[in-house]
């Protein structure tokens, strides 16, 4: 994706299932579990740069004793700077013994058994340090303390602001994350007060009734509570004060979640390659948590898989596979090669089969894989066409043209190079422009004047912004006969509510093409009609929502709309010929097929707060439009 969108957040739980002096005497140290939280987190780093927290309880402290630790950073170099705060902290071992674990775990912070690691991206809320998790419920009974992070984006944040208004709550915020920890520590206390009420009865001293009580938490009811009315995709992973800790993953499965066990620990992270390469583990002993499902681990240790909501109709998240995790992973690594090798056909037909003058390139890293896909196809097409060309001349073939023939093979080359983030300090709209232009470089002498086509492989084109504004600027500059954009990943039509940063209709050159279509067919009648529609069910029940945005693409196929992007993203000026080439949903079906949820592609949401959200989307969008032409609306 040339041009980056912020998105999901990384999560990265760590709990140690044995004493301190365990990791010291096999490992050599005692901080084993600080530094796997830190592997696990700088190999998720592409999950979120905007901010970054670890948290930290301690299982066996000693009253007056600090036993959760929190740190957090905004800063540009956040992962960095929250490891320097909890490496700091080491400085009073220079004159201790080593393997003093009793005093290291009542005095340095952070060397606790449970380790709670998170990486934002911003989606929602402001980039303050307030919105960063881990975020933090403290109270003097370790029982009521909460901490929790998260992978998620919930649709229906104002009516869960709301439910705890109404029961006498003053949220400090309204955002999603500080909803769902007041909501959950609300729960969390009322379990404590209800056996509170229970033990009082017995002749416990309230000593004992605290730690009973510690020991009788109920988790998953806990969960089961919390998530009751939650809409939208969810990993929430979070730890009590005594030592218990949890990880949900929502009922659809569209936010990810991998863990794995073993005697020494138990882990849990976004992604399944961090955990292979973090601990060494086999990717069959890497399990990935099921919807609906949660992972209870208990202060003593053990862990258990609980069902805590009804499972429904998987919905994983498709751009997990085209973009966002890591090509590492194995099955993610042959998908994205499928997801280029199924476009060879189209792509060429829109070269005419005339491999001999075309080079072939990628942009960005992350489509690489698709490019490798994409290759292998080329080259299979290559290899029959040489052999019906051998078989068809038979014995007249000389050793020359036979050697001219075998020695045939695709051209590739590196045609566009990101150069270092350049600041665009201009506030000039044309010399800002001309600064952007610039962030990308081209490869002179590789491309033969008016001869050759260049094709470039994307994984996926949002707004085109980049593509208008740079690529194919600089690469029309070598005089191409003609620039092929190819996208692994199908026409993005509809915003995103759950975890993405796309969230207005305007931002997606594909609706705008199918607005100028409708407008240059005098039929732009159908864009006020949908506006109506999505107007009329803005209070309708969840039952009746449906995504009225659909009908604004309806009266048109795929490669008219794509002929349309391509006329409204060519920059003035432009001498080669551009086509885009993009996958097609059922393709991208049959690459990932454990992972459908297409909601960007095909506008059907999983949930109601989606298909709420895509019609506000167009709500929005329409009624900007017509007040810039400041007619009645």
């Amino acid at each position: 994706m040339s041009e980056s969108l912020k998105h999901e957040c990384g999560i990265a739980l760590i709990r140690l299932r044995k004493p301190l002096s365990y990791y010291r005497e096999k490992y050599g140290s005692w901080s084993y579990g600080i530094e796997k939280l830190y592997l696990l987190m700088e190999k998720q780093h592409n999950r979120g740069q905007d901010g970054a927290g670890v948290a930290s309880v301690k299982l066996h402290p000693a009253p007056g004793d600090v036993y959760m630790d929190r740190t957090r950073s905004n800063s540009h170099t956040p992962l960095r700077d929250v490891f320097d705060e909890i490496t700091a902290g080491f400085e009073s071992l220079r004159h201790r013994p080593v393997d003093d674990e009793k005093w290291i775990g009542q005095h340095i912070p952070y060397a606790g058994e449970v380790l709670l690691g998170h990486l934002r991206y911003q989606t929602q809320g402001r980039r303050t340090i307030d919105f960063v998790h881990p975020v933090m419920r403290s109270n003097n009974w370790r029982s009521r303390s909460l901490v929790v992070a998260g992978n998620f984006n919930l649709t229906n944040a104002a009516e869960v602001f709301n439910q705890l208004v109404d029961i006498g709550q003053y949220p400090h915020n309204t955002s999603d994350t500080v909803s769902l920890l007041e909501r959950m520590g609300h729960l969390l206390d009322r379990q404590n007060e209800q056996l509170y009420m229970h033990y009082r009865e017995t002749d416990m001293t309230r000593l004992q009734i605290a730690r009973t009580i510690e020991n009788k938490l109920d988790i998953p009811h806990l969960l089961r509570e919390t998530t009751k009315k939650l809409d939208g995709g969810y990993v929430i992973c979070g730890i009590i004060g005594q030592g218990d800790a949890f990880v949900v993953r929502d009922p659809h499965g569209i936010r990810p979640a991998f863990y794995y066990a073993d005697d020494e620990i138990m882990v849990v992270a976004s992604e399944r390659p961090v955990i292979q390469t973090a601990f060494r583990a086999p990717m069959q002993d890497v399990h990935e948590l099921l919807p609906g499902q949660a992972i209870i681990l208990r202060k003593e240790g053990h862990y258990t898989l609980e069902p805590v909501m009804e499972p429904k109709e998987s919905r994983a998240c498709s751009f997990e596979r085209i973009y966002f995790s890591r090509g590492t992973d194995s099955d993610i690594y042959r998908e994205r090669k499928t997801l280029g090798e199924q476009l060879t056909d189209k792509v060429l037909q829109a070269i005419e089969y005339d491999t001999a003058h075309t080079i072939f390139s990628y942009i960005p890293n992350t489509a690489e894989i698709a490019f490798y896909g994409l290759m292998k196809g080329i080259e299979d097409y290559m290899l029959r066409d040489k052999q019906q060309r051998i078989i068809h001349a038979g014995k007249l073939l000389s050793p020359d043209e036979l050697w001219q023939i075998i020695t045939e093979r695709p051209r590739i080359e590196k045609i566009a190079v990101k150069d270092a983030k350049m600041r665009t300090f201009i506030t000039e709209d044309t010399s800002r422009n001309d600064m952007v232009e610039h962030v990308y470089d081209v490869t002179y002498g590789v491309v033969r004047p008016g001869k050759d086509t260049v094709v470039i492989v994307d994984d996926s084109i949002v707004r085109g912004t980049t593509l208008k504004q740079s690529i194919l600027k600089i690469v029309d500059r070598l005089e191409p006969k003609k620039i092929v954009v190819v996208s692994s990943a199908p026409q993005i039509r509809y915003p995103d509510c759950y975890g993405i940063e796309m969230s207005r209709m305007k931002e997606f050159c594909a609706f705008l093409a199918a607005i100028e279509l409708l407008k240059e067919g005098n039929r732009a009648g159908l864009i006020e009609d949908v506006y109506n529609r999505c107007k009329q069910q803005q209070d309708a029940p969840n039952e009746q929502l449906v995504n009225h945005v659909k009908e604004i693409y309806r009266p048109f196929t795929p490669e008219e709309i794509s002929r349309k992007i391509v006329a409204l993203l060519r920059p003035k000026g432009m001498r080669a010929d551009v086509e885009l080439v993009y996958q097609s949903i059922e393709g991208l079906h049959v690459a990932c097929p454990n992972n459908r949820g297409d909601w960007y592609f095909s506008g059907n949401y999983p949930t109601p707060g989606g298909m709420r959200m895509v019609n506000n989307a167009f709500i929005n969008y329409f009624e900007e439009e017509n007040k810039q032409l400041k007619l009645p609306v």
